[in-house]
């Protein structure tokens, strides 16, 4: 009777062993994998604000300008830029308003 106690018991811890490591082999499979996607997010991300602040910068802009443009391009006034609508009765020009949200899409 102690034998087969000592039996049964040796093969439950086996089991219950087998079980926990295959369930965290599961869960570490899934950090892993959440993990790539994160490290790809990241450096998506930090491209993206790379780019942003490198190329969207004023004073890049200036030189920019200043390097390939020379003269070609000046300052506008933005309460001088209009908006050409064509309507049934022909054109409209209106104000162009850079605030708007454009909900057509």
């Amino acid at each position: 009777m102690k034998k087969t106690a000592i039996i049964v018991f040796v093969f439950l811890l086996i089991f219950f062993t087998a079980f926990i490591k295959n369930s965290s082999k599961k869960i570490e499979d899934e950090i892993f994998l959440v993990n790539e996607s994160l490290r790809d997010l990241e450096k998506e991300l930090s491209d993206t604000k790379l780019e942003f602040e490198y190329l969207s910068s004023t004073e890049k802009l200036l030189e920019y300008q200043s390097q390939f443009f020379e003269k070609d391009l000046f300052q506008k006034d933005m309460n001088k830029i209009k908006r050409l609508t064509k309507n049934s009765n022909g054109l409209l020009i209106s104000n162009f308003n850079f605030f708007e949200i454009n909900e057509k899409n």
